[in-house]
Parts: C-alpha cells; sequence; structure tokens
C-alpha cells in the first residue's frame, strides 16, 4: 500500500521522492528529523507536544547554522497528514525544505505495552550515535544496533548503559525513578515531559550513570519515546547474562498516568 507525503509544499501520493543526486542529505544525511504521535487528529492535543517538536527542529538547524523551514508549509503538512496518519516522521534539510512521512502505529503496539518486550545490550563503537544531543538523518550506529534486537540499548566506551535505539530509558527501585546522565545525550520529548511530571506527583527522579552492577539491582525498566509512549522490559539480553524483569510491575502505572490524563482531558 503506497501512503502519500508531503514535500516541498506539496502532498504527493506516491513512495516516490524525488532527491537531486547530489543533495548533502542523500550523501552524507545531512537532515534533522523528529517523528511525533498526533492524537485525536490534532496538532494542538496536549499528548502531540507539535511546538516542542517544532522547537527542537529549530534548536537543531539554528546549530547546524542551516536554514529554517516554512513553518506555514511545514504545520499545513502535517494538518493534511494527520488527517489519516497517526504518526509522522518530519525531516528538514540544509536548505529548509521540508519532507513529512505518514505512518501507522505499530501493529503490535498494545501488546507490547501490556507485555513488555525483549531488549538487547549492544556494544561497541560502531553503533554510537554521530553528534547524539541532535537527531540528525546521520543514524547508522542507531539502525544498525535494532538490526540486533526488536529494542537495542546503547552503550558508552565504559559500558554504561545510554539509551535505547529508539527512545529513552527509564528504571525504578525502592521509590524512585531513575534516569541516565543527560549530558551528551538526546533527552527526549516525552521524557521531559515525565520529568516534570513525576515532579508534579512528588515522586522522586534521579539522573545517574547506569553501570550493569546497578542497572541488575532495578525493579523495572521501561523505554518511552513520542510514539509508542511507555513499555516496559520482560528481558534484557547482556554479553554476560538475562536479566528478568516484571513488566507489570506497579509503579510503571505512575509513567503511564502522564497519558491517561491527558487523554482524559
Amino acid at each position: 500500500m503506497n501512503l502519500p507525503f508531503w514535500y516541498c509544499g506539496k502532498l504527493l501520493p506516491s513512495e516516490t521522492c524525488v532527491i537531486p543526486i547530489n543533495d548533502p542529505g542523500l550523501l552524507y544525511g545531512a537532515t534533522v528529523f523528529t517523528t511525533l504521535r498526533v492524537y485525536e487528529q490534532s496538532l494542538e492535543h496536549p499528548l502531540t507536544h507539535w511546538q516542542a517538536h517544532c522547537d527542537r527542529l529549530k534548536y537543531s538547524l539554528i546549530t547546524l547554522g542551516w536554514s529554517l523551514p516554512d513553518w506555514d508549509k511545514l504545520t499545513q503538512g502535517a494538518i493534511i497528514l494527520a488527517k489519516d496518519y497517526p504518526v509522522l516522521r518530519i525531516t528538514i534539510f540544509p536548505d529548509g525544505r521540508e519532507l513529512i512521512i505518514p505512518r501507522y502505529l505499530p501493529e503490535n503496539l498494545a501488546q507490547n505495552q501490556q507485555q513488555g518486550i525483549q531488549g538487547k545490550v549492544v556494544q561497541g563503537d560502531i553503533y554510537t550515535r554521530y553528534l547524539p544531543e541532535h537527531k540528525t538523518g546521520n543514524y547508522l550506529g542507531p539502525w544498525l544496533a535494532k538490526k540486533q534486537a526488536s529494542e537495542a540499548i546503547l552503550t558508552d566506551a565504559q559500558g554504561n548503559w545510554l539509551e535505547t535505539s529508539t527512545g529513552n530509558l527509564w528504571g525504578y527501585k525502592q521509590g524512585c525513578w531513575y534516569i541516565p546522565i543527560l549530558t551528551g545525550n538526546l533527552s527526549g520529548i516525552v521524557q521531559k515531559q515525565l520529568i516534570h511530571w513525576l515532579g508534579e506527583q512528588s515522586l522522586p527522579i534521579v539522573s545517574r550513570e547506569w553501570t550493569f552492577s546497578w542497572v541488575t539491582t532495578l525493579e523495572a525498566i521501561a523505554i518511552t519515546n513520542s510514539v509508542v509512549e511507555v513499555i516496559p522490559f520482560h528481558s534484557i539480553e547482556t554479553p554476560t547474562a538475562t536479566i528478568s524483569l516484571n513488566p507489570n510491575f506497579k509503579a510503571l502505572t505512575q509513567l503511564k498516568s502522564y497519558f491517561s490524563y491527558h487523554h482524559n482531558i
């Protein structure tokens, strides 16, 4: 089934996009992107976080010294595609061109949210994400990592856990939530919202190094991103052992409550 897409101010009813062969986005991955979930077909829905996604794109474009897109055209394309598709991947080229590719939600999303998923720790420089504070088109490392597992966990040179191939890590034990140190990592839009949400509920959250020995003491581990919301792990394969976890651990509802609350506004 062919999905339409939005490119340079036009809705195109095919899966073929014409890009010049000397385009730096094609040659070098010189693009920035963001992927968002549109709730109830509305960019204004509080869970869509449209402005936050645009702000993150703008920050990366300014940092890299690239041109900003025509925000009106970008918004127009998103509104049109959001009528039929719940997930939008927005890419901006160095000259400001916009490309919006629609998607459907993962078929097994509800099952994964309830039953959890298996993760796998991958190690090595080959999986390193270039410019980790930005989402650029040079995403070879995480792409290779995801080929190793449905959800790969990326590490630094010392073996500390950083993030997954698609989202941010959350851990819980003894009444406290933990996230990896944010310095040098991409702070997800949902992650920022959940940090604020937990603070409003007076629930403690700590940013710290995720060493392997410490990770094995966690009672629950989950990932978050803008599309899947919260997905727990039921097991994680590491180079030396497999960590077993309870995907229905009660404290996970503290993260999930953010979404249920805003669904009902």
